[in-house]
């Protein structure tokens, strides 16, 4: 029987990246997932490596510090960064003031606020009435995730040695053995990665902390004629979102304006995130609809919602391509948990639907604390 340092189950981004910080260390990895290939939320999102906005404090600090590790990984994965940077539009003056505040904080370092003449001139894709001030970050990347997350995978399998055992659910786990569908498997240390996946590994735990899903309506869209985009876009709906924007105390005046001139997109959980594929084709959303177990269904006047605040910023409506729905596990009053079920094994799930942002620091940590080694302190390279 094969004997493995470290088991991580779930191979989405989280317990990728969990493997990456553990092969790191030399340690024998065996990633075990139930799925033929990525299927979930690693993969039904933007992409979107977001530093800008994230919460003040230690998120914002692992969004950084997992930045920096994609920006290493993906050249040797053969992952390809579409663009990098993002523009935050603000449509109202109170959404400048945000920015302005937002600024001048330690979070706002690197980044800049352009006067609408000058956003004209750098952003030509937007509608130059819709800006009444453009901020300009240099921090955040966007990769193809449905790409990207099979492609790590396969840098993890071929450059560093990890297993990875596909077609195969894990019903129990009690180290040095984890129980699975394939035979038992034995491993000193696991690292589960469920997702939303509430019910297969420590239900129990699980329930504690009271965890709900949070499914999101997305598109493809094409817009014929337009030059590419300059990094990612957001808008003043996203800076009533977005914990580094919403918690500043001058979001609370462009949230009650929200709240009177857009308060459907509210209800709907709607802000504008759009971003650039290779081909051209613009992701675009998106929605939150919370529930224990949210319908599949994705209403068009939802969609029609999310198409009317990116005409405000581009002049005119996209031509919808593509539709789907991604699903990931929220919770109310916690980013993240790391659970410890026993001393060798940990229960992690990203529960605010940042696991592309705030994974790999995550995982060092977690690593970290399993085997007494910070990854942090080797070289990116290693």
């Amino acid at each position: 029987m094969e004997r493995y340092d470290i088991a991580i189950v779930g191979a989405g981004i989280l317990g990728l990246a969990h493997a990456l910080a553990a092969a790191r260390l030399g340690l024998r990895v065996i990633v075990i997932d139930r799925d033929a290939q990525a299927n979930g939320a690693s993969v039904r999102n933007f992409g979107f490596v977001t530093v800008t906005g994230q919460q003040r404090g230690e998120c914002w600090r692992r969004a950084m510090r997992s930045r920096n590790v994609w920006a290493d990984v993906a050249p040797r994965a053969g992952i390809r960064v579409q663009h990098q940077g993002l523009v935050v539009v603000a449509r109202r003056p109170e959404a400048a003031t945000v920015l302005q505040a937002f600024l001048e904080t330690e979070m706002g370092e690197g980044c800049k606020l352009v006067t609408p003449k000058h956003a004209r001139e750098l952003f030509p894709v937007l509608q130059p009435e819709a800006c009444t001030a453009v901020l300009w970050s240099p921090h955040d990347l966007r990769v193809e995730s449905r790409e990207a997350i099979p492609q790590l995978a396969t840098y993890l399998e071929r450059h560093l040695g990890v297993m990875l055992l596909r077609n195969t659910h894990v019903h129990a786990v009690a180290p040095p053995i984890v129980f699975t569908s394939a035979g038992e498997i034995r491993a000193r240390r696991v690292v589960a990665c469920p997702n939303d996946d509430f019910l297969s590994l420590f239900p129990e735990r699980i329930a504690a902390y009271r965890l709900t899903k949070c499914k999101l309506h997305m598109l493809r869209c094409v817009l014929p004629g337009a030059p590419r985009l300059p990094g990612s876009i957001m808008t003043d709906l996203s800076l009533a979102r977005y914990l580094g924007y919403a918690e500043l105390p001058e979001a609370v005046a462009l949230r009650q304006r929200l709240l009177r001139e857009q308060p459907e997109h509210l209800e709907h959980g709607i802000h504008l995130i759009a971003v650039q594929s290779a081909d051209g084709s613009l992701v675009v959303g998106d929605s939150h609809h919370y529930g224990a177990t949210p319908d599949p269904f994705a209403p068009d006047h939802v969609d029609a919602l999310m198409l009317d605040e990116f005409s405000a910023v581009f002049g005119r409506r996209p031509l919808v391509t593509e539709r789907w729905t991604g699903i990931y596990a929220s919770a109310a009053d916690r980013l993240m948990l790391v659970d410890v079920p026993s001393p060798d094994v940990r229960l992690v799930i990203v529960t605010s639907g940042t696991g592309a942002s705030t994974a790999f620091a995550i995982a060092e940590e977690v690593i970290a604390d399993l085997v007494g080694e910070d990854p942090a302190d080797r070289p990116l390279a290693a």
